[in-house]
């Protein structure tokens, strides 16, 4: 990268030098001095993608100080801290690359690390005495690990169980190497200093990390069909359950007669002239009872409903 970049505008006009030619601007464009005021002396700032690190760092801190000059919400101040994106979406990309291996998309995370990012310009103070990009790391760091910790669950569990989740995989990575074999509640526990209680209950809250589709595929050794083929199916007896729940209180409010008809028709079975023939009734007599109880109970489910 030219010196020239530490050098004013002003400095480069006066220079006998004859300006190099400079390939069109696709991002945010330089604007012109004469439709922004305040930003005389600022460098020229060559095209995003042909900056590298150590000239990117030299440039931010330019601009830092003369962002600190500018009043909030100005044309000028948008610029200046435009600028300060684009020349360090280098780190956000950097910190992207630690999260290659999560399901989200590399796009999705840049874009929340930029977000982080924009965060750091508008808390970082020149006066501290330290370089951006140290201070600027762990603020896009934590806001793409923020994105993953409230996004990535499949149900959402209390922070501490996340975190405990972490704790588990960790410490049963660490057992498994040393005991050559999978680690007992037990033993997390104690290389943890909590309770079996708790680990049990992280290793159930680490299920609801992802959950698998219905229809997924089996695995190749597997002949069981897809998972929803294995969740059961509809009981519609359940259906005939809360039916006779509901009418047992109203049974037993009927006159024993009536009681024992309805025992005699649908337990046991018997046609109307057998229950005439075991209560020494008319089968029209049975049918009048038989069918007076049944509007009975059928009024009373009404009304409950």
């Amino acid at each position: 990268m030219s010196p020239r970049l530490d050098e004013s505008r002003t400095d480069q006009a006066t220079s006998t030098l004859p300006p190099e030619p400079r390939s069109p601007r696709t991002e945010v464009e330089q604007p012109a001095s004469d439709t922004l005021e305040g930003l005389e002396g600022l460098p020229e700032i060559p095209p995003y993608d042909e900056v590298g690190p150590l000239d990117a760092r030299a440039l931010s801190k330019t601009l830092f100080e003369r962002l600190e000059s500018l009043e909030e919400g100005t044309h000028e101040y948008s610029y200046v801290r435009n600028t300060l994106v684009e020349l360090n979406l280098a780190l956000v990309k950097f910190a992207a690359s630690r999260f290659r291996s999560r399901s989200e998309p590399m796009e999705d995370i840049i874009q929340v690390g930029t977000i982080g990012l924009i965060k750091a310009i508008d808390r970082f103070e020149l006066s501290r005495g330290v370089e951006f990009p140290t201070f600027a790391m762990p603020t896009i760091v934590g806001e793409i690990k923020r994105f993953f910790r409230d996004t990535s669950w499949s149900v959402r569990v209390p922070r501490r169980l996340q975190e405990l989740r972490l704790d588990l995989a960790k410490a049963g990575d660490e057992l498994a190497q040393q005991l050559d074999r999978a680690p007992t509640v037990g033993e997390l526990a104690e290389r943890l200093g909590i309770s079996n209680e708790e680990v049990v209950e992280g290793m159930a809250a680490s299920n609801a990390y992802t959950a698998s589709s219905l229809d997924a595929q089996p695995e190749e050794d597997d002949s069981e069909g897809a998972l929803a083929d294995r969740i059961g199916y509809e009981d519609h007896g359940l259906e005939g359950i809360e039916y006779v729940e509901s009418l047992k209180p109203l049974i037993a409010e009927l006159p024993p007669r009536d009681r024992k008809i309805l025992s005699l028709r649908f337990v046991a079975g018997m046609t109307q002239s057998e229950i005439g023939d075991e209560l020494g009734i008319s089968q029209m007599h049975v049918s009048r009872l038989l069918s007076r109880t049944l509007v009975r109970l059928r009024k009373g489910l009404t009304v409950e409903e």
